[in-house]
């Protein structure tokens, strides 16, 4: 009985220091062991270790990639456009004995606080040296890797190794929202004013070069028109002199019929000469220069019927003809007169010389 008595807790004291002196290091993490706050050994492997019961104390830490998101921050670019960064890096425990000399009983909680101070300070840093285009545009990586490497560097002490750092997001605060968009439709308006002005001075070149093409053009086919139409012109005047070379008089006459065909249109066609009036000298004179009375009296019958020819002075002058201050001849176009059997020659209105 009385051996029982000592044996019974005898047995639970050494079951009891041989619990408190074995521990287990998982392969997912890192062991200290501590002897009055001292680190005294360093368990990196993992599986079943031993420790000094009761005077010697095991601290274990995550030997894995651990994850810390970073308080949203306020930076403000070269441009003074203020933006709203959160972000968040990803670190791991490098130095276990170095990590607890720094942060001390605090253990991960102290480290992830020192940590995002760190990130902090180097994302204002290296944000606050390029404008807020750069932060938005394709070199936002690069810039990631910079405030990586500067937390790599700051974190060493810490005995903590920074294996990445990203920004999730950049927005522009609430409160400077409008303004800033204000800003961006000005300066989008001021560049699309820009590109019209300079799309309308390259317009104006284009219209003045076309305006000037097409008055060289025209100037070429005016010059060239000219030259033809003079040439043309000569040719004629010189198909003229020859036939008027020819034959005089008939060049004269024919150019009489032409202007008496241009004059007598319409059916009441009437015309105020003086009475030495060359115009019609073919229609109203007996006699032609070198021709006989028999050859004036065959043209006289050969002269158009219809036509009478009329001394008028301004106090006898019929109503509805035209006068001037001068006496003279007035021509009537009237309707022909139907043919008879007796043709006679004409009468001596027909054949007046336009004299008193």
């Amino acid at each position: 009985m009385r051996k029982s008595t000592f044996i019974l807790p005898a047995i639970v004291v050494i079951v009891v220091l041989l619990l408190s002196s074995i521990y287990i290091v998982d392969e997912r993490q890192r062991a200290l062991v501590l002897q009055f706050g001292r680190v005294v050994d360093v368990r990196n492997d993992p599986g079943l270790a031993f420790k000094l019961p009761f005077i010697q104390q095991v601290v274990r830490y995550d030997d894995r990639i651990l994850s810390i998101d970073v308080q949203p921050l306020e930076v403000t670019p070269l441009d003074d456009r203020r933006l709203v960064v959160d972000a968040f890096a990803r670190y791991r425990i490098d130095n276990v004995e170095q990590f607890r000399e720094a942060v001390g009983p605090g253990g991960i909680s102290t480290a992830e606080s020192r940590i995002d101070s760190i990130l902090r300070a180097q994302t204002r840093e290296i944000l606050g040296s390029v404008t807020s285009d750069d932060i938005l545009s394709s070199d936002r990586a690069a810039m990631m890797l910079r405030i990586r490497d500067g937390a790599i560097n700051d974190a060493r002490d810490l005995g903590v190794d920074i294996v990445d750092v990203r920004l999730k997001a950049t927005d522009l605060p609430r409160q400077n929202l409008q303004a800033t968009f204000d800003r961006m439709r000005a300066e989008r308006e001021r560049e699309a004013t820009d590109e019209r002005a300079r799309g309308n001075e390259a317009a104006q070149r284009v219209r003045a070069q076309a305006d000037r093409t097409v008055v060289e053009l025209v100037s070429d086919a005016q010059r060239q028109s000219d030259i033809i139409r003079g040439e043309s012109d000569a040719r004629r005047n010189a198909i003229f002199a020859q036939a008027f070379g020819q034959d005089a008089d008939f060049f004269e006459f024919y150019r009489s019929l032409r202007a008496y065909e241009r004059s007598l249109l319409g059916t009441n066609s009437q015309m105020v000469l003086t009475p030495d009036s060359d115009f019609f000298v073919y229609l109203k004179s007996p006699l032609r220069p070198g021709e006989t009375m028999p050859e004036a009296e065959a043209d006289a019958l050969a002269a158009p019927a219809g036509i009478e020819f009329e001394e008028t002075s301004d106090t006898g002058a019929d109503p509805g003809v035209t006068g001037e201050a001068n006496s003279g001849v007035t021509i009537r176009q009237t309707p022909e007169a139907p043919a008879t059997d007796d043709t006679a020659a004409p009468s001596d209105d027909a054949a007046t010389d336009g004299s008193d």
